[in-house]
């Protein structure tokens, strides 16, 4: 990344190229309902500054077995593959 101080992203420039993609519009609607999910049943609360992690790492994968909720720091941290699974990642 260029020099920060002088750097501003182009926010219209990284949702045309990515999160406005069809795939990508898919995989946020699936973390959204995983998340209204776990809401739902209890685990996790609006605003409780938590995520809601994909065991196996595809947001697609809705089942409860597969969701748990963790700090942010710790869901961030695991090192992600290109197929989109999680290495290190503990149960």
């Amino acid at each position: 990344m260029p020099n920060s101080k002088n750097y501003k992203r182009n926010y219209r420039k990284e949702y045309d190229n990515y999160h406005g993609k069809p795939e990508q519009i898919k995989r946020r609607n699936a973390r959204n309902a995983a998340r209204s999910k776990m809401v739902k049943a209890g685990v996790a609360k609006k605003g409780d500054g938590k995520d809601v992690a994909h065991r196996n790492g595809n947001p697609r994968d809705n089942r409860r077995g597969n969701l748990k909720v963790v700090s942010k720091t710790k869901n961030r941290s695991y090192a992600r593959t290109r197929t989109a699974g999680k290495r290190n990642a503990r149960a």
